[in-house]
């Protein structure tokens, strides 16, 4: 089973997101935070929408310090695709407000890039749920960027906060996805690796 094995190493989550914590923790996956700092998250212009998450994540991965014996580095990136538009975390409330905006009454996509690394390898994995919101209020769009904080989510939402509550109508894939960790596929992945 993964968590016996997990006794042997020491898990890292590269990440300051409260919701990678909760989701890695619900898990019973025992970890340690060490963050990276500041890490430039440009990408190529060019470059296609669903590859976008996995190379953040391995850049973020990059970035770490040198690795020891027997630890495993977890980072992940997340961003929303809507009609054809790469959506990540919104600038400002204004911003927020139009991507919120252009969420509303739409179909769009979330994809989650996670890399795993060690020092003998580097294995990473993108998920891809599609969520579905109802039409939304100027008003609702205009108490949730007020209310709470988008600034640091990707598509300016939290699928576990009010907006999701009230604003999402399905889900078709994972949810935790949505909140930023695919917590089920990470935790297969980590037991057919180590």
């Amino acid at each position: 089973m993964l968590l016996k094995k997990l006794a042997d190493y020491k898990i890292i989550l590269a990440s300051n997101s409260p919701r990678r914590k909760q989701l890695l923790a619900g898990a019973g996956i025992g970890f340690a935070v060490e963050t990276t700092g500041v890490v430039d998250e440009s990408f190529p212009a060019d470059m296609p929408h669903n590859e976008v998450p996995v190379y953040l994540a391995k850049l973020k991965s990059q970035s770490f310090r040198p690795l020891r014996e027997k630890e495993v580095l977890i980072t992940a990136d997340t961003v929303v695709i809507c009609n054809k538009q790469l959506l990540g975390k919104p600038d400002d409330a204004d911003d927020a407000a139009r991507m919120l905006r252009m969420l509303s009454g739409n179909r769009h996509e979330v994809l989650t890039g996670v890399c795993i690394r060690t020092n003998e390898m580097t294995h990473t994995f993108v998920s891809s749920t599609l969520v579905d919101f109802r039409p939304l209020s100027s008003d609702e769009i205009l108490y949730y960027v007020e209310h709470y904080r988008p600034y640091d989510k990707a598509g300016a939402y939290g699928a576990q906060e009010w907006i999701g509550y009230i604003g999402i109508q399905s889900i078709e894939g994972s949810y935790f996805n949505v909140m930023g960790l695919p917590i089920q596929q990470l935790f297969v992945a980590l037991d057919q690796l180590l």
